[in-house]
């Protein structure tokens, strides 16, 4: 009895498997009819390993065999690739709201960054709401006073040139940087162009935009993406977190003078419009994402430009 009882599960473990396998491959068919032509791709690494060193070179080569459009597996991430201008222009223009989504890397969902970043964040009323309020309070040209900080910078290359110091140009285009967009922000300085203080400031940012650059296994092979095999989440957290806390020092008082009547007058800045927006009645967008958004949407990225022309 024994006996025919193992038979009978073997059996009906063969069946439920050979149904599975065929229940796959027979959807994998029918979704892959409507996907472009591509090159066959291998079981959980896809096309990752015909990409190469210079993935633009692969993709050209692989165009010309397969057409304008294609379809490759990026480990488990089915990717459509656009090589012409008439298709390009097709899917941008005319089916721009279809693709205007885009998939979250594992390094942008450090400490739930995603969830602040007008980068990361789905299209929608959050998203059109502070993409407004950044477009309004950055275009201004009052707000921008670029003027005051690129006299603080002519003052301190003049001392330099009298002292004969040399001068880190990288690390005073930083500074620079940092204090144009942090008066446009919230209307201090974060660094004095004679002092040290923003080393580790310019470092942690330097972290981020190098692990948002980096390729990450997690981001094609979600099998691995609890493990952060590269390490690449946890550094980010690590320097997020501290950023943050460099952040709160500045932050933390105009949380709280908004709760207290002074009679001084607002400031007319991205934060004072940023805490208008926490306080409406339907906001779900907290003080951590005002931080959030501050710290990296804004500086990361811009400072990336800037210190790269």
């Amino acid at each position: 009895m024994d006996f025919l009882t193992l038979v009978l599960l073997i059996l009906l473990s063969v069946i439920s498997t050979c149904v599975l396998v065929l229940g796959r491959n027979s959807w994998y068919k029918r979704s892959s009819a409507k996907l472009p032509p591509g090159p066959f791709s291998i079981p959980i690494i896809g096309n990752l390993l015909q990409l190469g060193k210079n993935p633009h070179h692969s993709l050209t080569k692989l165009s010309k065999v397969y057409g304008p459009i294609m379809h490759l597996k990026l480990g488990s991430i089915h990717t459509i690739v656009v090589s012409s201008p008439e298709m390009a222009q097709e899917i941008l223009q005319k089916n721009d709201q279809v693709c205007s989504g885009r998939a979250v890397p594992s390094v942008a969902q450090a400490m739930n960054h995603h969830k602040a970043s007008i980068l990361w964040l789905p299209v929608g009323t959050k998203w059109r709401k502070l993409r407004k309020i950044c477009k309004e309070q950055m275009s201004t040209i009052h707000h921008l006073d670029a003027k005051n900080c690129l006299g603080k910078l002519q003052d301190y290359l003049q001392e330099c040139s009298n002292r004969g110091r040399a001068v880190d140009i990288c690390e005073i285009g930083f500074k620079t940087s940092l204090n144009l967009l942090s008066s446009t922000f919230f209307s201090v300085d974060l660094a004095y162009l004679n002092s040290s203080s923003t080393q580790e400031m310019m470092e942690k940012v330097q972290v981020l935009i190098k692990n948002l650059g980096t390729p990450n296994l997690a981001d094609y092979i979600p099998l691995v993406k609890l493990i952060d095999p590269q390490g690449l989440k946890h550094k980010t957290e690590v320097s997020l977190r501290r950023l943050l806390e460099i952040l709160d020092g500045t932050l933390n008082p105009r949380f709280q003078s908004r709760g207290i009547s002074t009679g001084s007058p607002r400031k007319k800045d991205l934060l004072e419009a940023l805490l208008d927006f926490n306080q409406e009645d339907d906001s779900d967008f907290s003080l951590d994402d005002i931080k959030h958004l501050l710290i990296v949407s804004n500086f990361s990225i811009n400072l990336d430009i800037l210190l790269n022309f």
